[in-house]
């Protein structure tokens, strides 16, 4: 068996259950609005069961939804009330920092202090989990912003616990604000080594699974690698549908056989999960099993839609080529429509599907279906920012532009974040539904901070030069980006449609 990282804490069973108590009193108090409540018991617990990523992800999600109603970071007053923690308690200290996150949610340097903390004490599932999203949000900084060290930083902590892929990743973007320093080269290649050879500890992002044997370690490797050769996938399909065979009723072994079949993204493999699956459906009546279905035919239809566009863009004067991606962009979406749709009805308080199902209505041109299916996922934090979005420009569609402009407007104050690629957006169409209304100055504002932010996006240059032509009668106005007074269209070209999972809205 391979040794587990150094320094790692196992957190026992019984431990979990006590903290149990306080997520679930936790989650009961947030329902009612009472945040700063529900964030202290959720800590309660964390100091139980540190390592519990759910309970992480809970109070994070309580955090968002507290900032999204206006809540303010702490005071200096309340930061210095917090318990000071013993030299060597590095569990206090990471929970002071996730204290000092949960209100102020953006906030980098309490996620580091959480990630650092967490690797001190020995919470590596803690350290993964909050180190992805401390490198997500360093990454939405402008590149001119990122900070060096704290990369430098999260490199140190994943080398630590023997996370070489992710040591490689914060290192690499270190390395790129100091393109001529050859020590991060140098380093890059070592990391790149000690990640080559590195036996054991098969990367799941949970410390509590078993290590395995060096057979079994090639087997799931083979299972997972992006880029994937059938003749190496035969052995280990060939093995589970011996195992599966053996066993029909083990449930790990039918969903291993499942998981392999899908990953050869090929249709004879995927059919023959289909077939499994569609036989698992008939006995247990358990939806779960058809919604694999679906994702798999969304799949398949993703890769029709690529060969699609790769014609497409061989011969882009080919019209029957045109005519035929229109047509399968707006079936597809009809498909996948009534896929989402099923979904939502079998998993009411699945805000994922309901948000999919929304978009699709969109891309239809459904709008006045799509607008109260919106509002209610604007309720999920999760989708609070991409809902408010689609939200104000299905407005702008339904032709509503007062009503979008007050739905953009308030999800900009919502949106903790400032420049990144959401707030872009945000902005953007904001400025599309004041054109529409006949706020051109209001609009020139709000382009004009979108071209601060990212010069290049979208039409924004020729619209900034467009209106302030128009406020300006001495000057013609150069050529149209739309309606003399308004937005025109907002809806995606075919082109647009598949830049994002499912039928992808730019």
């Amino acid at each position: 068996m391979a040794e587990l990282p150094s320094g790692y804490k196992d957190i026992p069973e019984e431990e979990r259950k006590k903290a149990k108590v306080f997520y679930d009193r936790a989650r009961t108090v947030a329902d009612t609005g009472n945040y700063e409540y529900a964030i202290e018991m959720y800590l309660q617990g964390l100091r139980i069961d540190p390592d519990s990523i759910e309970a992480h992800q809970a109070l994070r999600e309580v955090s968002l939804r507290r900032k999204a109603m206006g809540g303010k970071p702490m005071s200096m007053k309340d930061k210095w009330a917090i318990t000071k923690p013993a030299k060597d308690d590095h569990r206090q200290a990471m929970l002071n920092a996730e204290k000092q996150l949960a209100y102020d949610p953006g906030n980098d340097d309490h996620m580091l202090a959480v990630v650092t903390n967490a690797q001190k004490g020995g919470y590596y599932d803690t350290v993964i989990w909050m180190g992805d999203r401390l490198f997500q949000a360093l990454m939405e900084l402008p590149e001119k912003k990122r900070d060096a060290a704290k990369f430098q930083a999260l490199k140190e902590v994943y080398v630590s616990i023997q996370d070489f892929r992710r040591a490689i990743e914060a290192l690499k973007l270190a390395a790129r604000t100091k393109p001529g320093d050859m020590d991060l080269q140098t380093e890059l290649t070592q990391l790149s080594t000690r990640n080559t050879i590195k036996e054991g500890n098969y990367e799941a992002g949970d410390f509590r699974q078993s290590m395995r044997n060096p057979n079994e370690q090639r087997d799931l490797l083979i299972a997972d690698m992006d880029i994937r050769s059938l003749d190496a996938m035969a052995k280990p399909i060939a093995d589970a549908e011996a195992a599966f065979a053996e066993d029909p009723t083990d449930p790990a072994r039918f969903a291993k056989l499942i998981d392999l079949l899908q990953k050869t993204e090929t249709l004879e493999y995927e059919n023959r999960a289909i077939e499994l699956l569609e036989q698992k459906f008939r006995d247990t009546k358990a939806y779960k099993y058809k919604q694999v279905i679906g994702k798999i035919q969304i799949a398949q239809m993703a890769r029709t839609e690529r060969t699609l566009r790769e014609q497409l863009n061989a011969n882009p004067g080919d019209a029957n080529l045109k005519k035929e991606l229109t047509q399968f962009l707006r079936d597809r979406a009809e498909q996948e429509l009534a896929f989402f749709r099923e979904t939502a009805a079998n998993y009411p308080t699945d805000s994922s599907a309901k948000f999919d199902m929304a978009k699709r209505l969109f891309i239809l041109g459904r709008f006045d279906e799509a607008i109260p299916v919106f509002q209610v996922v604007r309720g999920d934090p999760k989708y609070k920012a991409q809902s408010g979005i689609f939200l104000g420009r299905s407005f702008l569609e339904a032709q509503f532009p007062d009503e979008a402009v007050d739905t953009l407007a308030g999800a900009i104050q919502e949106y903790p974040i400032k420049g990144d690629e959401k707030s872009i957006e945000l902005h953007y169409w904001f400025a599309r539904a004041l054109e529409e209304k006949g706020d051109r100055q209001a609009a020139i504002k709000s382009y004009s901070q979108v071209a601060q932010w990212n010069f290049t996006y979208r039409d924004v240059q020729q619209r900034i030069k467009r209106l302030r032509a128009l406020n300006n009668p001495n000057n013609p106005p150069p050529g149209n980006t739309g309606t003399s007074g308004g937005t025109g269209s907002t809806s995606p070209a075919p082109q647009e449609q598949a830049s994002a999972p499912g039928a992808g809205i730019v």
